[in-house]
C-alpha cells in the first residue's frame, strides 16, 4: 500500500483513529436491529482450524466472534478439516465443515438455494481466489470480503491448465457477476488493485482495515543480539526463499544475527534445503506453527519483523509486531503499504533484492531502529477489531437498507 506519510480520516477509507469509539456489543446489536439483520451466514473456503489457515481466516473469525457477542446468530460453512469434527461452536458462532476443498463451492451454493432468503438473514462471502459466485444464488443482503487479487498466484500453486482456469474465473468471469456487489477490502491499496485488475466499481468497494488484538504490546527485553522474525504460511507467494537469501547477505555484515521463520506449509522441505545450502541451519530456526504466547514473545524480542511476500491484502503480522514496538522491513506491495508507513513505522522496498540492504540499515542503526519502533507503536494504535467489526456490519446493514 502506498505511503502518503499520514493516516487519513475514516471517511476516505478504512483507517481507524485511535480515539474512535469502540464497537461494543450494544452498538453492533443496534446496527443490526435497525437493518433487520438477525442471522448471518458466512461462506468461506477454509476454516480457522485448517492447517493452511492464514490471515483471511483469522480476520473472518474475529469479525464473526464480535458479531456473535452482540447477539447475532452467526454460522460458517467451510470445507472440511482432516481429522476434525464436521461441526462445532467457536466463540459464540457455529461452524459447519462438510465438503472437500473444491466441493465446498457448489455445496455452499446449493445450500443457499435450498435455504432461500428468510427475513432477517444476510450473507458474507469470503472470496479467496476462487469465488462462490453468490450473486447468482443469494438474493438477500450480502457483502463480499475480498482481501486481494490472486493474479500470478494461480501459477505458483496449480498446474498450468488449472492456473489458467483459475485466473480466467477471477479476472474475466467473476467481475461482471460481482459488479453490483458490496465489496469489503482491507486497505486502500488493495482497493485500488481490485479496481485496476478486476474492474470493479470504486463506489461499491468499502475499506475496513484489520484490527490488532490488545494482547500485542511491548513488554520484556529485546534479544541481546540482532533478531529478525518473519511469520506466515510457508507457501510460494510469501517468497521465504527470497528472505532467506537476504538474511544470508546480512549475516556476513552482522555475524551475531539470528532469524526465526514462523509458520507451516507446502514449501517447508524446499526452504529447509535452501537453509542448508546457505549454511544457515545454526542461526535460522523454523519452529512451524506456534501458539499465541510464543508468537507474542517472538514479536517482543525481535529487532525487526520482515516480509518478502508478493501479494497481501494487508499484512497482519506486521501490525501485530508493530503493536509490540517492532518495526518492519517488507516489500512495497498492496497491503504492506497501508500496514507500514515507509520511513515512519518501517522500511518498504520496491525490489525484493533490496531487502538485505534495508534489513542491514535497521539492524545496524540503533537511532533509526528506535525511531521506527516509536512509529510502529503509533501506527498500530489506529487499528482495533471492534472498529473492523463495526465497519463491516455497517456495510452489510447498508445493503439491507438498499432497494432490492
Amino acid at each position: 500500500m502506498g505511503d502518503d506519510s499520514r493516516p487519513v480520516a475514516a471517511a476516505a477509507g478504512g483507517e481507524h483513529h485511535p480515539g474512535a469509539a469502540p464497537s461494543d456489543p450494544d452498538v453492533l446489536a443496534s446496527i443490526a436491529a435497525e437493518a433487520g439483520i438477525r442471522r448471518i451466514h458466512f461462506v468461506a473456503w477454509r476454516d480457522l482450524d485448517d492447517p493452511e489457515a492464514g490471515g483471511s481466516e483469522l480476520h473472518a473469525h474475529r469479525v464473526a466472534s464480535l458479531w456473535a457477542a452482540a447477539g447475532l446468530d452467526v454460522t460458517f460453512r467451510t470445507s472440511a478439516v482432516p481429522g476434525a469434527p464436521r461441526a462445532l461452536t467457536r466463540d459464540g458462532y457455529r461452524v459447519v465443515r462438510r465438503a472437500g476443498r473444491y466441493a465446498v463451492f457448489p455445496g455452499a451454493a446449493w445450500e443457499g438455494i435450498r435455504m432461500g432468503h428468510r427475513p432477517g438473514d444476510a450473507l458474507v462471502e469470503i472470496w479467496n481466489g476462487m469465488p462462490f459466485l453468490s450473486p447468482l444464488w443469494y438474493r438477500g443482503p450480502r457483502i463480499v470480503f475480498l482481501h486481494h487479487v490472486h493474479a500470478e498466484m494461480w501459477g505458483m500453486v496449480l498446474p498450468s491448465l488449472l492456473a489458467r482456469l483459475g485466473n480466467a474465473v477471477e479476472s474475466r468471469v467473476a467481475p461482471p457477476i460481482y459488479r453490483s456487489s458490496r465489496i469489503v477490502a482491507p486497505s486502500e491499496s488493495s482497493r485500488a488493485e481490485i479496481i485496476d485488475l478486476l474492474g470493479l466499481r470504486p463506489e461499491r468497494i468499502t475499506v475496513a482495515s484489520p484490527g490488532v488484538d490488545a494482547r500485542y504490546s511491548p513488554a520484556g527485553q529485546r534479544s541481546p543480539t540482532p533478531l529478525v522474525v518473519a511469520v506466515g504460511r510457508l507457501v510460494p507467494v510469501k517468497r521465504f526463499h527470497v528472505l532467506l537469501r537476504a538474511l544470508a547477505k546480512v549475516k556476513a555484515e552482522q555475524p551475531e544475527l539470528r532469524a526465526v521463520l514462523i509458520g507451516e506449509g507446502s514449501e517447508r522441505t524446499a526452504l529447509e534445503a535452501l537453509r542448508e545450502d546457505l549454511g544457515a541451519a545454526e542461526w535460522v530456526s523454523m519452529p512451524g506453527r506456534v501458539d499465541d504466547e510464543e508468537l507474542l514473545s517472538w514479536y517482543r524480542r525481535a529487532w525487526v519483523v520482515a516480509s518478502s511476500s508478493q501479494r497481501e491484502g494487508w499484512g497482519m503480522t506486521l501490525t501485530e509486531a508493530a503493536a509490540c514496538g517492532t518495526p518492519a522491513v517488507a516489500t512495497a506491495i498492496a497491503g504492506h503499504a497501508d500496514a507500514v508507513l515507509d520511513g515512519e513505522s518501517g522500511l518498504l522496498v520496491e525490489d525484493p533484492a533490496e531487502l538485505s540492504v534495508a534489513l542491514g540499515r535497521v539492524l545496524g542503526d540503533e537511532v533509526l531502529r528506535s525511531r521506527l519502533s516509536k512509529g510502529a507503536l503509533a501506527r498500530a494504535r489506529w487499528f482495533t477489531w471492534d472498529v473492523t467489526a463495526r465497519r463491516t456490519l455497517e456495510a452489510l446493514a447498508g445493503e439491507a437498507a438498499a432497494p432490492a
